[in-house]
């Protein structure tokens, strides 16, 4: 079938019925409530199984892979006009938190490649970016596996099917192990307060808010309607800043044909180029955050919709023993630095601040909000204030491994991807310990677990 506007449209009516379905499921079936799988996840599978690689019922376009791409650039965009890049209220233990997160999401790239390398290709043959995908779904989630299929390209095309399969394991990980070391936890007295499933807010569990008066506001209108809709005027800046993203990519590409830049790092750039020009200026005033995170997550339940429906199984059916293996040791890693680091590590909550990495460490932080509403339903911790001050430094790092990862793995320098990231997370773990922020370095005798909130 010939590609054409209408084809989009047909395309983005399915994808939109997925999602109205999947926000249904998740309203009124108990067991999806329970697990909280996001809507997007519910439709992504719906539309695996009623998809072209399937069943064959619903009649989408060939492109449907090609939107995660797209996406992901828009995700991008939005990323440095919405980011407050603030180190307000950083201290020891948000230091060790940051420390914490790095070492996690360095790890995961380091041990996935030397595993991958080590012993996954030598015995089945796998590509040499097989180890990415660890990272790339489980801490990246889905938008990273849709970044690092786009930045491979055409010389690893199943690099979008295992990614996105990554990704749905690894919020499956997060979701089921999260739930059992949360209910663990309650149930040993870790936690500064108790909590458990049944007392999470309504909407966490079911996903819609019932109460008008407890329903958020999308945004705060910058323009007059008379002039452009509020709306329109955020979007046409997201448009800009990841059209000309592309068009850099398509100069750069003719200038050097054998070289390509990811769209999505180049929308960051752009953006952050454009944030830099308009900080001091009224200009800036013009743009809402909140709009400007409507917009990226909104772009996120898509690419999620489309990324999932978009797998090709026997790309996966191909690889299902090394993928297992990879996923096992990216469960051990979780499981190891939850339950032996992270108690040693924080002097305070640490329970807490472990659950919360361990659900942004398997795909999102959606993931983590709500398990951390399960151990904290008031948010009296204050971990969440402290990991958005502690991911700060990890940001960059984390954007330059999705962006530069692939062309390094391309190049042959796989081994010094792994070793160096291997060595990056250990640093980071023993930091803590070297500067004297832990818990044993600082000769606290009482458990780290039994300090009260602060």
């Amino acid at each position: 079938m010939e590609y054409t506007p209408w084809a989009l449209l047909s395309d983005a009516g399915l994808i939109a019925a997925l999602l109205v379905t999947g926000t249904l499921v998740r309203a009124h079936v108990p067991i999806v409530q329970r697990l909280m799988l996001p809507a997007s996840v519910i439709a992504g599978f719906l539309g695996l199984l009623l998809g072209p690689h399937v069943l064959g019922v619903l009649p989408f376009s060939g492109q449907l892979g090609t939107y995660s791409s797209v996406l992901i650039a828009v995700v991008f965009a939005c990323l440095p006009l919405t980011d407050t890049m603030g180190l307000r209220g950083a201290g020891r233990q948000t230091g060790a938190f940051s420390l914490y997160s790095i070492g996690m999401y360095a790890l995961q790239v380091g041990l996935g490649m030397a595993f991958a390398l080590l012993v996954l290709a030598p015995v089945w043959d796998t590509p040499d970016g097989f180890g990415i995908l660890l990272v790339g779904g489980w801490a990246g989630g889905f938008g990273s596996a849709a970044a690092l299929s786009a930045a491979f390209g055409d010389t690893w095309p199943e690099a979008a099917s295992l990614g996105f399969a990554s990704a749905t394991v690894g919020m499956l990980v997060g979701i089921i192990g999260g739930i059992a070391v949360s209910n663990w936890g309650v149930r040993r007295g870790h936690t500064a307060r108790g909590g458990g499933l049944a007392e999470l807010p309504e909407e966490l569990r079911t996903g819609l808010v019932r109460d008008p008066e407890r329903r958020p506001s999308l945004g705060t209108a910058t323009s007059s309607a008379s002039s452009i809709e509020p709306l329109a005027l955020q979007l046409c800046v997201v448009g800009a800043v990841a059209a000309t993203a592309y068009g850099i990519q398509a100069w750069f590409g003719g200038l050097f044909p054998r070289f390509t830049l990811p769209v999505f790092a180049l929308a960051f750039v752009t953006g952050l180029l454009l944030r830099l020009a308009l900080r001091r200026t009224p200009a800036w005033g013009y743009l809402d955050p909140a709009t400007l995170r409507g917009i990226s997550g909104t772009a996120t339940d898509v690419l999620i919709v489309c990324g999932i429906a978009s797998i090709v199984p026997g790309f996966v059916q191909g690889f299902w023993l090394p993928l297992v293996l990879l996923f096992v040791l990216g469960l051990a890693l979780c499981f190891v630095l939850f339950r032996v680091v992270a108690p040693a590590m924080f002097s305070t909550n640490w329970f807490e601040k472990a659950v919360f990495t361990w659900g942004w460490s398997t795909g999102a932080v959606a993931t983590s909000i709500a398990l951390l509403r399960m151990v904290d339903p008031d948010l009296r911790t204050r971990t969440l204030e402290e990991f958005g001050i502690a991911y700060l430094p990890l940001a960059p790092l984390e954007t330059a491994t999705i962006a530069f990862a692939p062309a390094i793995i391309m190049a042959g320098a796989g081994w010094a991807l792994g070793g160096g990231w291997t060595a990056l997370g250990l640093i980071a773990l023993a930091l803590p310990w070297v500067l004297g922020w832990t818990t044993r370095s600082r000769g606290r005798g009482a458990r780290p677990d039994r300090v009260p909130a602060g």
